[in-house]
């Protein structure tokens, strides 16, 4: 049901925000001071095209400094946000773009502050759970 719902996605919302992420970290990775934020770009990238059966956690390997790339983040961030949210309230239309526009919503809050975070399969946070609980 995933590969169903990724495929999905892609048509409806994915596979023009990935484009942006693509075109923005380019534009990132022209300076060395802009590799980070590159980075990020590509890894929002990534998820924003197969998104479901991933989710995001907060790194333990994060650095100190991810906050302040976070604040640095806010402007181009900003816009892409805007983006997912028009296209979360275009989704929300028809009755099934109604997950797609929440999909698209939890994209708007990542793509403000992506510093600290890190994406990873849904099945290893659930088994992680499993095992401290257990």
């Amino acid at each position: 049901m995933k590969t169903v719902g990724n495929i999905l996605w892609i048509v409806f919302a994915g596979f023009w925000t990935a484009i942006g992420w693509l075109i923005l970290g380019g534009f990132f990775a022209i300076t060395v001071v802009g590799l980070p934020f590159a980075r990020q770009c590509l890894k929002l990238a990534r998820l924003t095209f197969w998104p479901f059966g991933r989710t995001v956690v907060k790194s333990p390997n994060a650095s100190t400094l991810g906050p302040v790339g976070n604040v640095l983040w806010f402007i181009p961030g900003l816009f892409m946000a805007v983006c997912y949210v028009i296209g979360g309230l275009l989704l929300f239309i028809s009755i099934i773009g109604i997950p797609f526009g929440v999909q698209s919503f939890k994209f708007a809050q990542l793509s403000l502050a992506p510093f600290g975070k890190e994406i990873v399969r849904a099945r290893d946070v659930t088994t992680a759970l499993g095992k401290s609980q257990g």
